[in-house]
């Protein structure tokens, strides 16, 4: 049996097109999935339940960083519209990463006695829940032209659609296209195509973001990988694409 284990080091956070890795003292958590109903009958001799809505959220700790862009102005406004928080682990393609959209939830001050100050935030997800994905970059990525990514075996095809989450850091240029390709064999035989639903708006301005989802009965291949296109010519963009493929059928 192979076990494939590792620490929590190396990790990322983004946050509404941030990265606020560098600032993050602590993930205090990660949780989602349906709520549990009871639904027992009084035949049974246990309980009985089914999943019920969906909710997801992601908690953590924040130093105090005042730097442009840094994490003092991307919580501080404390936002009623949605974003995107991603927990990245590890940089490596393929690797977990928890997505959702949601709210943020309070920027908490702690003052303790050894004088340090950190912050605690909560994201609460808003329609979708929380998702486990897969990266398909290997976190932050910087393409300076049309670029095709590398293939990441994503273990078998599915006939359940899929979801994409996108964090644009920068940008320079007129535009580009960020959106995900499938094969069946990492084009040893079958070329890359692009997914069907699978191309994200066009980028002409970062940070940005924006999560994606195909239809639900869309086959999807084996393998998929990120490239990039232009109309108009750019040159550079700092992304990172995760993507959650379903391995049964997903309704929100």
């Amino acid at each position: 049996m192979t076990v494939n284990k590792r620490a929590g080091m190396g990790d990322n956070l983004f946050v509404g097109g941030y990265d606020v890795s560098g600032d993050i003292n602590a993930i205090s958590g990660a949780r989602g999935g349906p709520a549990a109903l009871p639904f027992t009958a009084i035949i049974a001799y246990a309980m009985e339940r089914k999943g019920g809505i969906r909710n997801g959220g992601i908690s953590f700790i924040s130093y105090l960083d005042t730097g442009a862009s840094q994490s003092h102005a991307v919580f501080k406004p404390l936002p009623r519209t949605d974003i995107i928080v991603g927990y990245w682990m590890g940089t490596a393609l393929g690797n977990p990463a928890a997505e959702l959209v949601g709210k943020q939830i309070g920027y908490n001050l702690q003052r303790p006695d050894d004088g340090s100050v950190k912050f605690t935030v909560d994201a609460e997800s808003n329609n979708y829940g929380l998702e486990w994905c897969e990266q398909l970059t290997a976190g932050k990525r910087t393409d300076t032209a049309a670029t095709n990514g590398t293939g990441v075996d994503l273990a078998a095809a599915t006939t359940f659609g899929l979801q994409a989450y996108l964090h644009v850091f920068s940008f320079a240029g007129t535009d580009v296209t960020i959106k995900l390709q499938e094969s069946s064999d990492n084009a040893v035989g079958d070329p890359y195509a692009n997914v069907t639903g699978g191309a994200f708006t066009a980028v002409t301005v970062a940070p940005t973001h924006e999560r994606i989802q195909t239809a639900r009965g869309l086959s999807v291949e084996r393998y998929l990988r990120v490239v990039t296109t232009t109309v108009s010519g750019f040159t550079s963009c700092v992304f990172a694409v995760a993507v959650a493929k379903n391995p049964t059928s997903v309704v929100f």
